[in-house]
Parts: structure tokens; sequence; C-alpha cells
């Protein structure tokens, strides 16, 4: 009996320990991103990464400032995006896009490897033929705009 308590105990344990792990890579919009700096980006797609616990978008953008950096345009997991209709065939390399998001809190367009990058929380992505899908992360804290259609 006694092992079975001690095996029980670590099983929960090592449940929690797991659960506390995952929320620590998650986050919520607050954390990371500023919903009083909005931002608009023309660009063309550079890359995607379609990776847990969001899906990055990069590209080569410029602000509505005309400002040109490139961005890291982080939307929902990869697995939202796909039940909002964005796919890996929907992102291709190369597609000039425009996105509405919100800048990083800390508001730094950090250079890497000589090439100013900036990280903004997409809200919404246009698509050239004019479509325009929700790739936010609704329900964390993002601001309510509408633009999620599952926001009351």
């Amino acid at each position: 009996m006694r092992n079975k308590l001690l095996i029980g105990a670590a099983v929960v344990a090592g449940g929690l320990l797991l659960g506390s792990v995952a929320a620590v890579a998650h986050h919520a919009f607050a954390a990371e991103f500023d919903g009083n700096k909005p931002v608009n980006l023309r660009g063309k797609i550079t890359r995607i990464e379609w990776i847990n616990p969001h899906a990055w978008i990069h590209i080569d953008g410029i602000d509505d400032k005309g400002v040109k950096n490139f961005w890291m345009v982080e939307g929902g997991t990869p697995n939202t995006l796909l039940r909002r209709g964005i796919t890996r065939d929907s992102l291709v390399i190369g597609t000039e896009i425009v996105v509405r998001g919100y800048q990083s809190k800390d508001g730094l367009c950090v250079p890497v490897r000589g090439v100013t990058t900036c990280r903004a929380n997409g809200r919404d992505i246009t698509f050239p033929d004019g479509r325009k899908l929700f790739m936010g992360s609704s329900g964390t804290g993002a601001p309510k705009d509408g633009s999620d259609a599952g926001e009351k």
C-alpha cells in the first residue's frame, strides 16, 4: 500500500511540474505586447515558424511610418490558425501581406546579424486578394476590437 501511495504522489508531483513548465513557456498577450502600441505592417513573408505555443510569421516590412524593418509577428497556436483558415498553403514565402497588430512592450527593434528585427503580435492578416483572417491570441489580454468573431 505504501508503494502505491508513493507512486501516486510521484505521478501527481510530476504532473504539477510539467504543468508549471508549460505555463511558464506560454504567455498572455499583456506579458509581452502593448495594446496601446498598434502597428500596421505591409511586407513580404520571408519565413514561417509553425511551432507551439505560438506560430511566427517573419516579414520584410514597412510600418505605417514608412520605416523598413524585419518583423517577427506572433500568431495563435498552429492549431488555432488552422481552425481560422490560415494554413501552410495560404502562407507562401514572398507573398505580400498586411498585418495589423501590436508591438512588443519593450518597443525594441533589435539588430540581429546586421538586420534590425522588431516583434509584434498579429491581430489580423490581409492577403493580396482581399481575404482577411484573424490570427490573434483572443482571450489572452489582447484588446477587443471586433476582429475575432468569438469576442463578446
